[in-house]
């Protein structure tokens, strides 16, 4: 009897292990978009945007496109040396985060349908490989604006 609850203990344990290795929901990426900002654009021509993603998530994800209804063309730009760059992606690691920020990684807004004041707010459309799209709501600051680290 001894032997067979030893048996039967082991069994369970062997099949709680093989079901949270399957990844299932705690195995997704769980993202989080923090600190939403865009500066008041000088005019109509272009605008940038920035925002953290957060995974806390067990896999990686990627950022690969955006929407809007303040302009069709938004692009993705990461920022080599003093060169930017399009890119068709931005890679979230699991446990990490992807930083969009003023000299870093950005959204590229070009031909604006309208130009946003200070106080306004943008509506972004967030599209990833693997996670459902996000939507966030970003202030639009200052043309100065700068966060607080």
């Amino acid at each position: 009897m001894n032997r067979r609850t030893t048996l039967a203990a082991a069994l369970a344990l062997t099949a709680s292990l093989a079901l949270a290795g399957c990844g299932g929901a705690d195995g997704a990426p769980r993202l989080k978009v923090a600190g939403p900002y865009m500066p008041q654009p000088v005019d109509r021509n272009m605008a940038g945007a920035y925002f953290t993603v957060e995974n806390s998530g067990g896999s990686a994800d990627k950022l690969t496109s955006v929407t809007s209804d303040l302009s069709k063309d938004i692009t993705l730009h990461k920022t080599v040396g003093t060169k930017m760059e399009q890119v068709d992606s931005m890679a979230i690691p699991a446990g990490g985060e992807l930083r969009l920020s003023r000299g870093g990684n950005h959204l590229m807004f070009m031909g604006l349908k309208k130009k946003p004041a200070e106080g306004d707010t943008v509506t972004l459309e967030l599209h990833f490989a693997t996670a459902e799209p996000v939507k966030v709501t970003v202030p639009v600051k200052a043309a100065t604006y700068a966060p607080k680290k």
